[in-house]
C-alpha cells in the first residue's frame, strides 16, 4: 500500500519561493493522476496543480505562472515549485494521487507572511 509524505511547508515571507515534495513509499510510475491540494480553514479543499500520466497539467487560475508541478518518477516523488508567494497562498498542502484509488498525505503548512 503506498504511502504519501509531504515535506517542504513552512514560514516564509511575501516574494519568497517553497518547494514541496511528495514522497511515495512505492512506485507511482503508474498513477492516473498526481496533484497538490490546498485547504484554509473553514474553507473547501481546493486543487492547486495536477498531472497526469499522459504528462497534462493543469493549474489553478490563482497560481497560474507561480507554481510549477513536476515529478521524478525514478524518486517517486511529485513537487511543486511555488514562487511569488502570496499570504493568499497560505494553507495546508496535501499531495494526491489516483492508483486504482485515492491516496492522501498528511498535509504540510505553507504559511506566507507580509
Amino acid at each position: 500500500q503506498v504511502q504519501l509524505v509531504e515535506s517542504g511547508g513552512g514560514l516564509v515571507q511575501a516574494g519568497g519561493s517553497l518547494r514541496l515534495s511528495c514522497a511515495a513509499s512505492g512506485s507511482i510510475f503508474s498513477a492516473d493522476v498526481q496533484a497538490w491540494y490546498r485547504q484554509v480553514p473553514g474553507k473547501q479543499r481546493e486543487l492547486v496543480a495536477s498531472i497526469t500520466r499522459s504528462n497534462t497539467i493543469n493549474y489553478a487560475d490563482s497560481v497560474k505562472g507561480r507554481f510549477t508541478i513536476s515529478r521524478d518518477n525514478a524518486k517517486n516523488t511529485v513537487y511543486l515549485q511555488m514562487n511569488s508567494l502570496e499570504p493568499e497562498d497560505t494553507a495546508v498542502y496535501s499531495c494526491y494521487l489516483f492508483m486504482g484509488r485515492s491516496i492522501w498525505g498528511q498535509g504540510t503548512q505553507v504559511t506566507v507572511s507580509l
